[in-house]
């Protein structure tokens, strides 16, 4: 009797001991593997969905399924200087607002102002780009600033600043604004006479002037009309902001911002602008 409970004792125990040795063993490798690094060179961050509006060009277009322009290439150098893998997804612009806002999108690039009212709701990047709003006009218009838009009809694409300037001047419900989904179809209104004008950025109006000379289009500057900065739109406490703008002054500084903008444009920019927004 005293063997067998001996035996059954002893065999208790070693199951006991096996089974806190195999708890140990998983306690352990756990322990490790929560303490495990990236391999070197491995990125620690998650791929960037970042939207657009690809219908503004040389800002951002469409060349076949790839988009391209000033705000693509700003964009991969920021997002290289910042250690970011990204895509860059066209949704359109209403959707850009509403992708960011409800955090499917992790940023929006597509050139968007920055304002006082896109801030209560969004956040953004250190400013990357100077614009000012320009009248586009046949050669032959009468029109030759902001005021002379009183009483003519306006083609302006629907939730830009450009739309904003047109209100001011006739009106915020005024039915001789016209309001498409681009500027594209904003202009294209006005080349088959169903505008007299198109408000937009001044990179859009002149691009489309001076690659269509066939149109007979002019571009009109209003003293008045102030100066914008585009900024990377970002969902409101995006803790992508402070990498953004070490990013984007890091461009700035050693010159790849310029070597884009020349390549774009044409011109050089004006730094000294862009730096006073810092």
């Amino acid at each position: 009797m005293k063997n067998k409970l001996l035996k059954v004792f002893l065999s208790s125990l070693a199951i006991s001991l096996l089974l806190l040795v195999s708890a140990c063993g998983t306690s352990e490798k756990t322990t490790t593997g929560s303490s495990d690094k990236p391999a070197s060179g491995e990125t620690q961050h998650k791929k960037l969905r970042i939207v657009t509006d690809a219908t503004y060009a040389p800002m951002e277009s469409l060349d076949g399924d790839k988009i391209v322009g000033f705000d693509a290439d700003i964009l991969d150098a920021v997002m290289k200087a910042a250690g970011y893998d990204y895509e860059l997804v066209n949704v359109g612009w209403d959707p850009v607002f509403v992708e960011v806002q409800g955090k499917t999108a992790d940023a929006g690039i597509s050139s968007i102002t920055i304002n006082k009212k896109r801030q209560m709701t969004y956040d953004f990047s250190l400013p990357y780009f100077e614009s000012i709003n320009k009248i586009l006009v046949p050669k032959d218009s009468s029109i030759q600033r902001g005021a002379d838009l009183k009483g003519k009809t306006v083609a302006v694409q629907n939730g830009t600043t450009g739309q904003e300037i047109a209100e001011k001047v006739l009106g915020k419900d005024s039915q001789h604004i016209k309001k498409f989904e681009s500027n594209v179809l904003a202009i294209m209104e006005l080349l088959k006479g169903g505008a007299n004008a198109v408000v937009a950025d001044n990179a859009v109006v002149e691009e489309y002037a001076k690659n269509n000379p066939d149109k007979n289009l002019k571009v009109i500057t209003d003293p008045s009309f102030s100066s914008e900065f585009y900024g990377i739109m970002l969902p409101k406490g995006s803790k992508l902001k402070v990498d953004l703008d070490k990013a984007i002054k890091q461009i700035i500084d050693d010159g790849t911002y310029t070597k884009i903008y020349k390549n774009t444009f044409g011109t050089e920019p004006n730094i000294d602008a862009l730096k006073k927004q810092f």
